[in-house]
């Protein structure tokens, strides 16, 4: 099966689609609304072929379906139908997510994206578990605050490392993960990684997003945890 994957982030969406070697991109923003995005890709990708789409999206996402708005895109997301809009099967992933499922090697594993914001995504012997811990309380503010873009920007990179490091610190000691990768475009700016950490890359998004329709191999498949709703 030929896929296209879509990798949608706070700067920009990145697309790359099965037996291509040359990712293709386009800058995305505060306005960007799913309509557009999904215009945008389809012109982008015109002269690729694919029959199904994976889309990595910035924020949760619950059953397949977009569950809120995004922080740092436009609206018109949620109730958006992408399966219309590409004309072929979709399936959604929330971006942390799908790059740490390409980024797995095994075991219990935390992945941290450092980019526009903070994604967090655990996979446990296989089982995909996205998180929004990068919206929790820390110091003054929320994780996000103190390791995102714009913290970088505010506070320097010197500050900027310190809370890296301790956020990596504090979530390693309550999670105790088997492996540990930072990913997200900041992770260049680290001058060492903390131990027990490895360097990811964005590429892996792809990888993470052509995983999403393999067939299983064995009982020890990836699979991403479906999280029941809440009972009122």
């Amino acid at each position: 099966m030929n896929v296209l994957v879509v990798d949608v982030g706070g700067t920009h969406v990145k697309i790359l689609a099965t037996g291509q070697t040359e990712k293709r991109e386009f800058a995305s923003g505060p306005k960007l609304t799913a309509r557009q995005m999904a215009a945008k890709v389809k012109r982008l990708a015109r002269d690729w072929r694919y029959e199904a789409v994976s889309i990595g999206y910035p924020g949760p996402v619950m059953h397949g379906r977009v569950v809120a708005e995004p922080h740092n895109l436009g609206s018109g997301w949620v109730g958006f139908d992408f399966r219309a809009a590409f004309g072929c099967p979709v399936r959604l992933m929330n971006d942390a997510a799908m790059q740490a499922l390409g980024s797995y090697r095994g075991g219990k594993m935390l992945f941290l994206g450092l980019g526009t914001g903070l994604g967090t995504a655990l996979i446990v012997d296989g089982l995909v578990e996205p998180m929004e811990i990068g919206h929790l309380p820390y110091l003054k503010h929320t994780y996000e605050d103190y390791v995102s873009d714009s913290a970088l920007e505010r506070m320097g990179k010197k500050k900027w490392r310190k809370h890296v490091a301790d956020v990596i610190k504090r979530l390693s000691r309550a999670l105790e993960p088997d492996d540990i990768v930072i990913g997200g475009g900041n992770v260049r700016h680290l001058k060492e990684l903390p131990a027990h950490c490895r360097a990811g890359d964005n590429a892996n998004a792809f990888a993470g997003g052509f995983k999403l329709w393999e067939k299983p191999q064995s009982s020890g498949e990836t699979r991403v945890v479906r999280k029941k709703a809440r009972k009122k």
